[in-house]
């Protein structure tokens, strides 16, 4: 069966230039167009499939056409892969609406930590998101945006659960279903299936 190996940790990814997209490090260059920028993040993330090389020291994952194809499913089954939200972040790069997913992740972390620890990530969380004038500000409503930093004042583990929600129910209904009729999912698909004859 055809895939494509990802590796879980970006960090082993042997320092390449173009890998700093893939590692989160963000360039000061122009926006260069979307299929460069998901060539580069591919060729980070995808070792040399013909030649059949694993560093024994990486966990790989392989990748499967079943795998991508159950991301149709729906935006849960694809925001539980680990793989799905790479390739996901990389769209909503291209659409300029990354602090989607970045917040939504963000607030699954949330959710684990320590009750001692709360705090500090609930400001952090609020001052990278919510925040009227934040720089990855969230499209939340003013009433939902001001209930939130009065929950984040005095954290609890569902204090940002409203506003994810909202975020959640964004991607869902927009770009969701834009990422599912792109050419970055549509050709990740075929390149995973088999070739049928013509």
């Amino acid at each position: 069966m055809p895939g494509f190996f990802f590796s879980h940790n970006m960090t082993e990814l042997n320092g390449r230039e173009d890998c700093k997209l893939a590692e989160g490090k963000i360039h000061k260059k122009k926006q260069k167009s979307f299929g460069a920028d998901l060539k580069n993040y591919l060729k980070c993330m995808v070792p040399h499939i013909e030649s059949g090389i694993k560093t024994s020291n990486t966990r790989n994952v392989m990748l499967s056409t079943e795998e991508v194809i159950q991301w149709s499913q729906s935006l849960e089954k694809l925001l539980a892969s680990q793989s799905g939200q790479g390739v996901f972040r990389e769209f909503l790069k291209s659409e300029f609406s990354e602090e989607n997913i970045e917040f939504w992740l963000a607030c699954e972390d949330y959710k684990k930590t320590k009750s001692d620890e709360l705090h500090g990530k609930a400001e952090r969380i609020y001052e990278e998101f919510v925040q009227s004038d934040a720089i990855k500000q969230i499209n939340i409503d003013y009433q939902m945006r001001e209930a939130t930093a009065k929950k984040a004042q005095d954290p609890t583990h569902t204090s940002f659960d409203e506003a994810q929600k909202t975020v959640y129910t964004l991607m869902e209904r927009d770009s969701y279903p834009r990422f599912l009729k792109s050419k970055t999912y549509l050709n990740l698909l075929n390149q995973l299936q088999p070739n049928t004859s013509k």
